[in-house]
């Protein structure tokens, strides 16, 4: 006796980036003839232990027609059928495990039902929704003296799965030290012994490496080893005679008390008295972290020791590979030390008693740069003396100045503008002029207390004489 068979199949898909259609393909061949076909989707709830399914189609049979050239079982012959499902605009709650299920009645027994089921797993993909390049410890001053860490932070949102990051700058790709506790897929620079890391967390929750050199890099210092001696001495007398720059950076060791002469407008640029010795090592880091909506957020984080002299108006970019991009995405910034800080002074012309704002409006920028990145610190100062209330310093992008009065005429103000990469000075005066509305109200108060004076000196004296006639 030949008893009836059902063999059912799906058909694999890849991933689907959200927003496209998708088919959903399920194959079956039978002898039988068919009772139904059902589609579930496995739910997110949670019934009894086991997931929940959601019944997304039906077909049944008996309702249908088509099939009644098959009731003679003895002609019948294996055939194959297919049923599709079509998801338009696939969601991100698309995603999961579709279940094709398939009854057949068998062909000798109308009362024996055969069942199969295969299953489809459909992968929602979503590319990634932003990404930015912001810089670990910022704002940050300008150090003269010795080499500091700059950590460049890549932030990828919205993607799914995560994404690749790498880094670039001046559009070539960087080798990089990888961490032990990330993964990168970039090429991978071996370890320096001359280095050591290690990681802290900064306010903001971003990791930032101190990469920690084994030689003193600051070339100012007065304490040196004999070693360095000599091997200073052996690059004097490889390179010729020192020039007339190197003998003002020794002499610059022992400065001499002078007394500071400031000028009207003074712009200023300063760069830092060590120097970088080898080329910078590269360490990379990063993590990421489950979102809300399912997607994912990742931060990559390159860091190296700052040479400001050589990494000013360097192009830096953060580029992203993902499934569904069809081409990187990427984020540049441009390092660019602050230079010639523009001020406005409002108003214009300021009187006694007017609120005074002087405010930073732009930089002087270079060739590569279209703003001052990171951004600056500022610092606001009274030449010779305390600002308006006291304060000896005032932070911030405007300085403002209430009521003021006629002896800050001619006072100098300093804006000091800095980030990592360098620093600037620049001066205003202020002129405050006479407030004839106040001069106006001075006098007529003068004018008032005048009158009221003659006024009571009058009464007085017809008092007195009233007195002296009714005694005589």
């Amino acid at each position: 006796m030949h008893f009836g068979y059902l063999t059912v199949t799906s058909e694999s898909l890849p991933p689907v980036v959200i927003g496209d259609t998708v088919t959903l393909k399920c194959n079956f061949q039978t002898d039988g003839s068919l009772k139904e076909i059902v589609w579930f989707r496995e739910s997110e709830q949670i019934i009894e232990g086991a997931s929940a399914k959601q019944k997304i189609f039906s077909y049944n049979a008996m309702y249908n027609t088509s099939y009644s050239n098959m009731e003679d079982n003895r002609k019948r012959e294996d055939l194959v059928y297919q049923s599709t499902v079509r998801l338009p605009e696939v969601h991100m709650e698309d995603d999961g495990l579709y279940e094709c299920h398939v009854g057949i009645y068998d062909r000798n027994s109308k009362d024996k039902v055969i069942l199969a089921s295969s299953s489809i797993t459909l992968t929602v993909i979503v590319p990634p929704k932003s990404i930015s390049v912001v810089v670990a410890n910022s704002p940050a001053p300008f150090s003269r003296y010795e080499a500091q860490n700059f950590t460049l932070v890549c932030i990828v949102t919205g993607a799914k799965p995560a994404p690749m990051v790498y880094f670039k700058r001046d559009g070539e790709l960087i080798d990089v030290v990888p961490t032990a506790q990330s993964f990168s897929s970039v090429g991978v620079q071996s370890k320096s012994p001359g280095h050591k890391k290690s990681w802290t967390m900064n306010q903001a929750g971003l990791w930032s490496t101190q990469v920690l050199t084994s030689r003193d890099v600051d070339d100012t210092k007065l304490q040196r080893t004999l070693l360095e001696q000599e091997e200073k001495q052996a690059r004097l007398d490889h390179n010729g005679p020192v020039d007339s720059q190197g003998q003002e950076e020794e002499s610059e060791l022992n400065p001499e008390e002078t007394t500071e002469i400031i000028p009207e407008t003074i712009v200023s640029r300063e760069f830092p008295r060590w120097v970088q010795t080898t080329d910078p090592l590269y360490y990379f880091y990063h993590r990421q972290q489950a979102a809300g909506d399912g997607t994912m957020e990742v931060r990559a984080m390159l860091t190296w020791s700052l040479n400001p002299q050589l990494d000013n108006e360097a192009l830096f970019s953060c580029e992203v590979n993902h499934p569904a991009l069809s081409m990187p995405m990427q984020a540049e910034v441009t390092l660019a030390a602050p230079r010639g800080p523009k001020l406005s002074m409002s108003p214009s012309k300021a009187k006694v008693g007017d609120t005074v704002r002087i405010t930073v409006q732009g930089f002087q920028l270079g060739p590569s740069a279209s703003e001052v990145f990171p951004e600056p610190m500022f610092t606001w100062t009274k030449v010779g003396g305390d600002l308006l209330d006291g304060r000896a310093v005032h932070n911030g992008r405007e300085l403002i100045l209430e009521r003021v009065p006629a002896e800050l005429n001619g006072s100098m103000f300093r804006c000091t503008a800095q980030n990592p990469l360098g620093s600037t000075d620049t001066h205003t005066r202020l002129i405050v002029f006479d407030n004839p509305r106040l001069k106006r109200g001075k006098e007529h108060y003068i004018a008032i207390n005048t009158a009221v004076g003659r006024h009571s000196f009058t009464l007085s004296t017809i008092l007195l004489l009233r007195f002296t006639c009714e005694l005589t």
